[in-house]
C-alpha cells in the first residue's frame, strides 16, 4: 500500500509501517520535490528516532543533498530554524502518539507545511519506486561519489529559537506564582524550562526525563491528571502541558480544571478584539471546537472561519485569508503574526503575558471567556475509515439525533485523519445527553462499517 500523507505528515507503527525503507524512500523523494539546501532534520525524543532520521537523511545524502542534524529539538523550533534560514526541513515526530508510532513532518522554505500538490507529488514518487523499496537504476542514476550530500550536525541550533522566544518576551508581564511545567517527556524537555528560567517565571518541571519509550505516557496534554493533582498539592498557580513534539499545549488552573484550545482561543481573541488587534474581528476553528466558543465569540462580535480539523487547514485559512489567530480544541494555536506553525511554548508565554497583565487567574479568565458545552468523542476503530461517507444506516442515525438536539447540541462524525477510526463527537446541554448520544452514534458506526470494532 502506498504510504499517504495524514493531516500531519506520514505517521505509522515504528519499524513496520513506517519503516527505515519507507525513510529511505521519503529521503529521495523530498529531495527531488523540495528546494532548497541543506536540509534541516529534527525528532522528539521517540527510541525509534534516531533510525528514522539515520534513514531519511540518507535518501537525502543519496539524492546529493547535504543534511544538517539539529538533534532533539520540538517541532516550532524547528519550523522557526526553517524560516529563519529559508530552508527545507523534516521533523521525526508522531506527536502525541505513543512511542511505539513515530512520523515524518515536511516542511518547505519558510518552515510552513507542505501544499498538498506537493505532498501528492510526493507520494506518486513514491508510488512508483516501490513505496519503501530504494529506487531502481532507471529511476535514479547513482551520483558521483562527489556529488553525494554531507550529513553534518548542528546540536546547539536550537538555542536561537530560545534566544528568539526570550528576546520576544522580554519585559513582558509574567505570572508571580509557581508554574507547574509537565513536558511529555518529549521534545520540550530541554526546551521549555530553560526559557522560563531566563524570563524569570517560578517553575517545577515534571515529565521532562525521557528515555526514549515513556513519551506521553501517563503524561502531556492528552493526559492531565498528574499534572493536576500536581499543581493543587504545590498550590501552584497553573500548570502547563506539551505533547511530544511540543507544537500544542493545554493548561490546567489552580483547582486542577483543565483548560483547553477552545478556552485558550476565546480569551486570546477576546484581548486581542478588546486592542483593535484581531484582524478583521474574526478567528479560524475547526469542526471540532465547542459550541460554547461560537456563542461566546459571536456575542463578543468576532466571526469564525470553520475549517476541518488538522492545524494544516487552520494554517491554511489563516493565510489565504491575512487572519492572526486560529486553533484547535486540542491546544494547537497559532499566531500567524509570531509563527509560522503552531507553537505551544509560545502559546504557553503569551497566556503567562496575558494571565500578568490583566491580574486574573486562569480559572476565571477562562470562565470569563466561554462556557463549555458538554462535549464527548469517542474513537470506534475500524479498518477503512473512508466507507463511513457511504454509510447510510450511520447516516439516518445521525438524522435522528440531530432532530432530538435541535439548536442545543451538535454532532459531529469524521474518519480519522492520522489513526484507522471513525470519531464520533456529539454535544449537548447535559453530560449524560451527550454520553447516551455518543454511544447510540458509535454503536451504528461499529455495527454498519466493520466486524471486530470495539469502541475505544
Amino acid at each position: 500500500m502506498v504510504p499517504r500523507f495524514g493531516t500531519d505528515g506520514i505517521r505509522g507503527a515504528a519499524n513496520s509501517e513506517l519503516s527505515p525503507e519507507l525513510a529511505l524512500a521519503l529521503g529521495r523523494a523530498a529531495a527531488r520535490h523540495l528546494e532548497g539546501a541543506p536540509f534541516l532534520v529534527g525528532r522528539d525524543t521517540r527510541q525509534s528516532g534516531p533510525m528514522l532520521q539515520a534513514a531519511l537523511s540518507a535518501g537525502l545524502a543519496a539524492s546529493g543533498r547535504d543534511v544538517v542534524d539539529v538533534g532533539v529539538i520540538t517541532t516550532p523550533a524547528l519550523a522557526w530554524l526553517a524560516a529563519a534560514r529559508r530552508l527545507p526541513a523534516a521533523m521525526i515526530s508522531a506527536s502525541h502518539n505513543p512511542f511505539e508510532d513515530n512520523g515524518i513532518k515536511l516542511l518547505g522554505l519558510g518552515g510552513a507545511k507542505l501544499a498538498l500538490g506537493t505532498e501528492r507529488a510526493i507520494e506518486l514518487d513514491l508510488h512508483s519506486t516501490g513505496a519503501g523499496l530504494a529506487p531502481s537504476a532507471s529511476a535514479e542514476r547513482a551520483l558521483p561519489l562527489l556529488a553525494v550530500g554531507r550529513l553534518l550536525a548542528e546540536p546547539a541550533a536550537v538555542t536561537g529559537y530560545i534566544d528568539h522566544l526570550v528576546d520576544r518576551m522580554q519585559g513582558a508581564a509574567m505570572p508571580e506564582g509557581l508554574v507547574m511545567l509537565d513536558c511529555a517527556n518529549g521534545a520540550a524537555s530541554g526546551v521549555a524550562p530553560l526559557v522560563l528560567d531566563r524570563l524569570g517565571v517560578r517553575h517545577q518541571v515534571l515529565f521532562a526525563s525521557p528515555d526514549g519509550t515513556n513519551i506521553n505516557a501517563g503524561c502531556g496534554s492528552t493526559h492531565l491528571g498528574a499534572l493536576a493533582r500536581e499543581v493543587v498539592k504545590a498550590g501552584a498557580a497553573l500548570g502547563i502541558a506539551f505533547d511530544g513534539d511540543a507544537d500544542r499545549m493545554l493548561a490546567v488552573n489552580h483547582r486542577g480544571e483543565p483548560v483547553d484550545g477552545d478556552q485558550l482561543i476565546a480569551m486570546f481573541a477576546k484581548d486581542l478584539h478588546a486592542h483593535g488587534l484581531l484582524v478583521r474581528s474574526t478567528v479560524v476553528v475547526t469542526v471540532l471546537s465547542n459550541l460554547g466558543l461560537r456563542h461566546a465569540l459571536a456575542a463578543a462580535g468576532i466571526g469564525v472561519i470553520e475549517t476541518p480539523v488538522g492545524d494544516r487547514h487552520v494554517s491554511d485559512a489563516l493565510e489565504a485569508e491575512g487572519l492572526v489567530l486560529g486553533g484547535e480544541q486540542s491546544g494547537h494555536l497559532i499566531f500567524r503574526d509570531r509563527a509560522a506553525t503552531g507553537d505551544g511554548l509560545l502559546t504557553a508565554l503569551l497566556l503567562f503575558e496575558l494571565l500578568g497583565r490583566t491580574g486574573r487567574t486562569l480559572a476565571d479568565s477562562a470562565d470569563l471567556a466561554m462556557r463549555r458545552l458538554p462535549q464527548l468523542l469517542h474513537n470506534v476503530p475500524v479498518s477503512d475509515p473512508s466507507r463511513l461517507v457511504s454509510a447510510g444506516a450511520v447516516w439516518d442515525e445521525v438524522a435522528a439525533v440531530e432532530a432530538q438536539l435541535g439548536e442545543s447540541g451538535r454532532v459531529l462524525l469524521r474518519p480519522s485523519g492520522t489513526e484507522s477510526c471513525v470519531r464520533v463527537m456529539v454535544e449537548a446541554g447535559t453530560h449524560e445527553e451527550a454520553e447516551q448520544l455518543v454511544l447510540r452514534l458509535s454503536a451504528a458506526v461499529a455495527r454498519e462499517l466493520a466486524d471486530d470494532s470495539a469502541l475505544a
